[in-house]
């Protein structure tokens, strides 16, 4: 954070940062918002219409209201990180500041305009205070255009005196308001550098030539030096070489202006010839801390001078010539090295003037090559021995020296003469022929003779090869030269041969004979395998690589030029890159729809007629755990019989995984109720641990996980659902009566047809191993008969009317039978009814209850109709007459009944809604007291 509070004062300002004209008091102005005497008041009045008099003139008094505050800060602060405050540098009243009593007007500041400068800071107008603003300083960014002092305050930059040559500033004006401390406020901000910059080089390789003789200490300008934005001590300090080879280092030279360029020095002695080039790193590291470096590339090239002279390797060279030799026969070659380079390396070659001229015209001196030819005829006057001085000639070189010392052999007679006729095309003394030409094909007559005619001269070939130099007959001294075989190109291109002729005097005569073997379009391509076996894994990029396909041809030239191409059984998202063999699949492939690929590849050369060779690729695709385990269904529904054994199978989860190997292999497990039910993971069968109870939980679903073996692995559930079959294992249970031992009191007055009480039971199975059907098994009582109990609802209703012979206790043995299948099943409760008036003696009726009744049992099964049957009618039993005679007869009975009935039930009605309350209620849930049930009777009244 820059300083606060730090002010530049115009020439003769005044003390505390402000100028000196806007610390004066102004006259006839009292202290802000006091009070002043009525002279003074009158003299404020007259001021004010003074200045509005002298109102174009204000410009001055503005002047004399300027202050100028000058603060500095670094670049790249954040937000909110104050700059300094207006009011206190200014010394302005604050509030809380004045005198007590003393009204003081609030102070306000504003920006004169929101220019560059404006968008940095952020200016509190009540407390007059600067911030850095959410728009971060960047020096850089700011003084790009002039490098070093620039000023900002609106949309363009202008240079400005600072009290730092490398400062830049922002230009702020700011109005102090209200018309008591108006005035304009200069603030000058200064960013300070921070080195936030690293140099970087323009270039990232720097090449610089230095000549192989230039002297140490020689001082070479590196162009293109580092540069950084950074300013001062942040900018670029010092260079140094990563590695100065022992003969270099770096100095750094500045000029007015500060820029600072770096000179490669020379240290030590250069040659080209020992070392040409030398590579390092150049490194620019600023001032700062900590100091950031930048580096680049520096090659240091060594460039030639003509500091080596050509020089011979032998000193002296000794040549043997026959006088009988030919014009332009090769003598000798002198070869001079020059190890500069160019222009400096170039070596021309002459004959000394201590050669006679003879000599001269005798032998024929290449000046490039050096190659030394005879270039007259050897004559009996020819002197035998030649001493030929040549010198090796450099750019500003002294010559080198070589003397070739050349003895001539003199000849008494002439050779024998080989005479070549071809008959195969022959060019400068090379024979073509096609391979494959036949056996005994003819290449050249050659005549064999002697120029003196005087000797016998014999001939024979020399060299190896498939050919036979033979006499051809019937001539003298004509011999043919022909094949012995097929030519093969691909086994040797080139055969070197020699005719030589020798006569009795020991002379002879050689024949050079060059056969160059034509190609022809003999051989097919080759493939380095004709099964190429590839794999590449499923879900490929497309475009994949999958191999390079090679091929060679033995032939030549556009003979041997292979192409490749797919063959017809390829698939369409194959190719093949004719020229390169390239092998690539545009697509992804899967391993779930095709795993092995095969199909045929051609490769087929230039000749005319092509020749190909077909090579088998067979790709094989490689499984990646793409695909989740996958079960036949999603939901699974089993059906099961409830207690069935633990660890019976259920049911089978069938689920595959189109995946191969271990990626394929699918683990199953139980997600919930894992405590009940166990899954084989192989088989997929389901068991329960335990014998499962349908009255218990009628069903259960179960989540199923499958899990394959690959990495990650994949996963799949399924919704397993398993339904319990009830059977018939739960006997009805009796809820009422609760106890054998209880009694009900039945009033003599009741009615027939009343309901006495009920019997209720329940069943915990399902269907028809549920349906009850109630029956008494067993009577004992004075008429017990008397009663009877509705097989369905099991209501116990009186029969006929009681008399008096009918009081006593009556016990009705109930049964209450399901209709389970295979087999029924049922349970007895006993049903005691008290008949009389009172119960005056409950001891005696409970000493009655205990004892063991004699009741005989009936096994008359009850019937209960399930569904509604239709009885067949005999159609023989009744006739049409007898029928309609007794309808008739029924329906008078009825009508006179029914009419009766409705006159007793009206007269008995309010007796029946007075003793409505004395029959018993039970809940067929609720919990019963058996003991105030077995002491308390319940009477039952008339209906």
């Amino acid at each position: 954070m820059g300083s606060r509070g730090e002010e530049k004062r115009r020439a003769g300002g005044g003390a505390g940062g402000l100028p000196g004209r806007s610390r004066r008091r102004q006259p006839g102005m009292g202290p802000p918002g006091g009070r002043g005497s009525p002279p003074a008041r009158r003299s404020l009045q007259h001021l004010l219409l003074f200045l509005l008099f002298v109102g174009p003139f204000n410009c001055f008094a503005s002047y004399s209201r300027a202050t100028e505050l000058f603060y500095s800060l670094n670049e790249g602060l954040p937000a909110g990180v104050l700059i300094g405050s207006l009011a206190r540098d200014l010394r302005l009243p604050v509030a809380g500041g004045q005198q007590p009593g003393v009204p003081q007007p609030p102070l306000s500041f504003t920006l004169a305009s929101r220019g560059l400068g404006g968008q940095y800071v952020q200016l509190d107008n009540r407390s007059g205070e600067l911030h850095t603003s959410a728009v971060e300083i960047d020096r850089e960014a700011l003084c790009v255009e002039s490098g070093g002092a620039a000023v900002f305050g609106g949309a363009a930059a202008v240079s400005a005196s600072s009290p730092s040559p490398e400062s830049c500033l922002l230009l702020l004006d700011v109005l102090v308001l209200p018309q008591e401390y108006f005035r304009l406020v200069k603030v000058k901000i200064a960013i300070r550098d921070v080195n936030d910059n690293a140099p970087r080089f323009p270039v990232p390789h720097i090449r610089l030539s230095v000549p192989e003789n230039a002297p140490v200490n020689t001082r070479l300008a590196i162009e293109h030096p580092a540069l950084d934005p950074d300013v001062g001590t942040n900018g670029v300090q010092t260079y140094r070489l990563r590695e100065n080879y022992g003969v270099f280092t770096l100095d750094v030279e500045e000029n007015e202006s500060g820029e600072r360029t770096p000179y490669l020095i020379v240290m030590g002695d250069l040659d080209r010839e020992t070392r040409e080039e030398y590579v390092t790193v150049i490194v620019a590291e600023d001032g700062g801390t900590p100091p950031l470096v930048g580096s680049a590339t520096l090659t240091i090239g060594i460039s030639d001078i003509n500091d080596n002279c050509p020089q011979f390797s032998d000193s002296q060279l000794n040549i043997t010539l026959y006088g009988n030799s030919s014009l332009g026969t090769h003598v000798a070659t002198v070869h001079a090295v020059d190890v500069d380079l160019g222009s400096n390396a170039q070596i021309t070659y002459s004959y000394s003037q201590k050669v006679p001229q003879p000599s001269r015209d005798l032998f024929h001196l290449d000046e490039s090559t050096g190659a030394i030819t005879l270039s007259s005829k050897v004559d009996g006057d020819t002197p035998r021995l030649h001493r030929l001085i040549i010198l090796g000639n450099g750019p500003g070189c002294i010559p080198a020296v070589i003397t070739v010392l050349v003895t001539i052999i003199k000849v008494m007679m002439r050779p024998p003469e080989v005479i070549p006729r071809f008959i195969a095309n022959e060019a400068e003394g090379v024979v073509y022929l096609k391979e494959l030409e036949p056996i005994n094909t003819p290449i050249a007559f050659f005549t064999i003779k002697d120029p003196d005619e005087k000797y016998k001269v014999n001939c024979y070939l020399d060299g190896d090869g498939p050919f036979r130099l033979s006499p051809y007959k019937p001539y003298n001294n004509e011999y043919l030269l022909e094949t012995t075989k097929p030519l093969d190109y691909e086994t040797q291109q080139l055969y070197e041969i020699s005719v030589v002729a020798w006569n009795l005097e020991g002379f002879h005569v050689n024949k050079i004979i060059k056969v160059q073997v034509l190609d022809d379009n003999d051989n097919s391509p080759v493939f380095s395998q004709q099964l190429i076996e590839l794999t590449i894994e499923e879900n490929n990029v497309p475009n994949a690589f999958l191999t390079k396909l090679h091929a060679t041809d033995a032939d030549s030239g556009e003979r041997g030029q292979v192409s490749y191409f797919l063959g017809p059984d390829a698939p369409s998202y194959f190719a093949l890159d004719k020229t390169t063999g390239v092998l690539t699949v545009s697509t992804q492939l899967d391993r779930e729809e095709k795993e092995k690929y095969r199909y045929t590849v051609k490769a087929v050369d230039s000749g005319f007629p092509p020749r190909e060779s077909i090579a088998t690729v067979t790709i094989t695709v490689l499984d990646k755990n793409d695909n989740s385990p996958r079960f036949i269904n999603k939901d699974f529904s089993f059906f099961v019989p409830e207690n069935f054994p633990g660890f019976g199978e259920i049911g089978v989860i069938s689920v595959t995984d189109a995946d191969a190997g271990q990626n394929g292999w699918v683990a199953l497990s139980v997600l919930n109720g894992s405590d009940i039910f166990v899954i084989d993971t192989g088989k997929g069968v389901l068991r329960a641990k335990v014998s499962l109870d349908r009255e218990q939980q009628s069903s259960y679903v179960l989540w199923i996980e499958a899990v394959d073996g690959g990495d990650p692995a994949l996963s799949s559930t399924a919704k397993i659902t398993i339904l319990l079959l009830d059977i018939n294992d739960n006997p009805p249970l009796v809820l009422f009566p609760q106890s054998n031992m209880s009694y009900l009191l039945v009033l003599p007055s009741t009615l027939p047809g009343s309901p006495i009480t009920e019997v209720y039971a329940v069943d915990k199975d399902t269907g028809m191993n549920a349906v009850i059907a109630y029956s008494i098994i067993g009577r004992r009582g004075p008429r017990p008969e008397s009663f009877r109990i509705d097989p369905k609802t099991g209501n116990i209703t009186l029969e006929e009317s009681l008399m008096q012979n009918d009081y006593g206790l009556y016990r009705l043995l109930v049964k209450v039978s399901d209709h389970g299948y295979p087999e029924p099943l049922h349970s007895t409760v006993m049903v005691n009814l008290f008949v009389n008036d009172t119960v005056s003696n409950e001891s005696y009726i409970e000493s009655l209850l205990r004892k063991e009744p004699d009741i005989s049992i009936e096994e008359k099964q009850p019937q209960i109709s399930i569904e509604p049957t239709h009885k067949k009618m005999e159609s023989a039993s009744c006739m049409p007459t007898l029928v309609a005679l007794s309808v008739i007869s029924l329906g008078s009975i009825a009508l006179v009944t029914g009419m009766g009935i409705y006159i007793c039930l009206r007269k008995g009605k309010k007796h029946h809604r007075a003793d409505e309350n004395l029959e018993v209620q039970i809940p067929l849930n609720g919990r019963i007291n058996l003991h105030m049930l077995e002491k308390k009777p319940v009477e039952i009244s008339n209906i």
